[in-house]
């Protein structure tokens, strides 16, 4: 059974900082890629960043790229991935939702396990 909670969402000013974990369990997720995505009023959901677990190696959306950064932190069962969101603009506020792909190690954009969300407001 794999779980998925986001937390650190909250309110904050423009050109603030947040900083989203996402803890995942379940079994050998330190072998598949992760990654954050979000959903603002009235929008489509969008992919946001990733990470992939053998190599590290990331993908930013162009929207948050030099602003947010992904890191994770493996364990045999339980990982935890956290987004660092930097200089944040009002655009930004949205559900972040983490989610983990279970068929793969790199970063492709789909996902099978997704948490329930943590809201970002970014506002004066």
């Amino acid at each position: 059974q794999v779980q998925v909670v986001e937390s650190g969402g909250g309110l904050v000013q423009p050109g603030g900082s947040l900083r989203l974990s996402c803890a995942a369990s379940g079994f050998s997720l330190d072998r598949y890629a992760i990654g954050w995505s979000r959903q603002a009023p009235g929008k489509e959901r969008e992919g946001v960043s990733c990470i992939s677990s053998s190599e590290g190696s990331t993908y930013y959306a162009d929207s948050v790229k030099g602003r947010f950064t992904i890191s994770r932190d493996n364990a045999k069962n339980t990982v935890t991935v956290y987004l660092q969101m930097n200089s944040l603009k009002p655009e930004d506020t949205a559900v972040y939702y983490c989610a983990i792909a279970t068929y793969t190690s790199w970063c492709s954009g789909i996902y099978d396990y997704w948490g329930q969300g943590t809201e970002v407001t970014v506002s004066s």
